[in-house]
């Protein structure tokens, strides 16, 4: 039997629960305001935050990463002609595509469901950690029970709208369990929690 690695959600969030500001676009990948959320992985001012920075798609640790079409559409063209992750991305989305290759980046369109991407994933990341991005993907996941890990990056800032991580999470009680706290002096703070199942 084959060792999976984790599923995690690795996110940066405004203190009062947002992860992109409102009206996100092509033009404005992270809505109005919201690249704040960003500032602190380019800043190149704290170790600490670079480290943390470094550890989100990191090859050593992460094998494929899954995410929203929404996400894939705003970051294709940030993301640039390498694709930014140089790993297997798995999309999903309702629209189907042909694989897109981008250098070592590449990113198959799965519509057969979040279970579907995830597991396509996993077989792609071997022992390495599957990574979740975009806030519908995630609540998916969440929902189905099938993440984790979440790290959350808190950013000191109050945004007061956009798309926020934790809702439409339905009616049963999720625990976490902090395993990690991190308090650089940029200001951010890096949270890491288990997701504990219940029967």
């Amino acid at each position: 039997m084959s060792i999976m690695g984790t599923v995690r959600v690795h996110m940066s969030a405004s203190l009062d629960g947002f992860v992109a500001g409102p009206d996100v676009s092509v033009e404005q990948p992270m809505g109005v305001g919201g690249e704040r959320l960003h500032e602190w992985m380019f800043a190149a001012s704290d170790a600490t935050d670079n480290e943390t920075a470094a550890e989100m798609f990191s090859p050593r640790t992460t094998g494929a990463v899954v995410m929203g079409r929404r996400t894939f559409d705003v970051g294709e063209q940030p993301w640039g002609e390498d694709g930014a992750f140089h790993l297997p991305c798995f999309v999903l989305t309702n629209r189907a595509a042909p694989t897109l290759v981008k250098g070592k980046t590449s990113f198959t369109f799965v519509t057969e469901g979040p279970d579907r991407a995830l597991a396509l994933a996993q077989a792609a990341a071997g022992e390495k950690a599957v990574n979740v991005m975009g806030a519908d993907t995630v609540q998916q996941l969440l929902r189905r029970g099938l993440v984790d890990e979440i790290q959350i990056n808190l950013v000191p800032v109050l945004l007061h709208a956009g798309a926020r991580l934790f809702e439409h999470l339905g009616p049963d009680r999720i625990e976490l369990e902090r395993t990690r706290a991190i308090l650089p002096s940029s200001g951010m703070t890096h949270l890491t929690y288990r997701v504990l199942r219940r029967r």
